[in-house]
């Protein structure tokens, strides 16, 4: 393969809810994955669409969450091609990543539990603050301004979520539930053009379970922020989700509308077969 030339785009089109889907974000092309003798992805193939809400299914153990990594730039492949807008990437440090406009959410959440939400949504803004230190300690001029501009997106972020009520709260105290709310918040801080929600759902009772597919499908509305996430309750993937690609000891085994996963019988198979891991 040449790798040159990025493949050609989808047309744009319009979702029956009016959602408006652009061409391709992020492509993976032909990615192998290995940790030693262990193959944690095999040659896989797919892409992640402007606007959309990308799913990545597969029973326990078929490598959704190595792919997660690499499209996080977290790890690099050592065959295939990672291209994000239209260039091909190669290595990158995290915050390289996060200045590209990717950011991601975590399956253990990873919060500051003796900070409150305010300041754990805070910690999302860093990438976003370009003031020196010495003008910082003055709190003068453009330190001032920067940080006035950042807590007023925080804030926002705060009434998006619901959760005014808990934002001087430590979120060590918190339940599970507005715990991972708050993972979310601080994700959303550092405005993420690709948001990766890896299990955003784990663990939840459904109706935590309700209020996050909610919250997930106005970021992507209202903000048109693009989505790809890991997720294991079927109900929600196939109520939430623009395309379903579904992965089985790290092969591809169908990729297509949640209405076309649904009927695969490939993936049927993978889901009433016995867990692996």
């Amino acid at each position: 393969m040449d790798g040159s030339t990025m493949t050609t785009s989808p047309e744009p089109y319009t979702t029956p809810d009016g959602r408006k889907i652009g061409g391709v974000v992020m492509e993976m092309k032909n990615i192998t994955l290995r940790f030693g003798g262990v193959t944690a992805i095999k040659d896989i193939s797919f892409d992640i669409r402007e606007g959309e809400v990308r799913a990545i299914i597969g029973p326990n153990g078929a490598g959704k969450s190595s792919m997660l990594n690499v499209i996080n730039g977290f790890y690099h492949p050592q065959e295939g091609e990672v291209w994000f807008r239209g260039a091909e990437r190669g290595p990158m440090k995290p915050y390289e990543i996060a200045r590209q406009g990717i950011a991601r959410t975590f399956q253990n959440i990873a919060l500051f539990k003796g900070m409150s939400t305010l300041d754990n949504i805070m910690t999302g803004r860093l990438i976003h603050m370009n003031t020196s230190i010495l003008s910082q300690a003055f709190w003068k001029g453009p330190a001032e301004r920067e940080e006035i501009e950042n807590r007023e997106r925080v804030e926002k972020i705060i009434d998006f979520l619901e959760i005014q009520a808990i934002r001087k709260a430590p979120v060590g105290s918190l339940p599970y539930g507005l715990q991972k709310r708050v993972e979310l918040g601080r994700a959303l801080a550092s405005n993420p053009q690709l948001l990766l929600l890896d299990e955003p759902m784990a663990g939840m009772n459904v109706e935590e379970k309700e209020d996050m597919s909610r919250f997930i499908l106005d970021v992507n509305d209202e903000f048109g922020t693009t989505i790809a996430l890991i997720e294991h309750d079927m109900g929600v993937v196939m109520d939430i989700s623009d395309r379903v690609v579904v992965m089985d000891y790290g092969a591809k085994i169908g990729d297509g509308t949640p209405e076309e996963v649904r009927s695969n019988q490939k993936v049927i198979d993978a889901y009433l077969g016995v867990a692996h891991d």
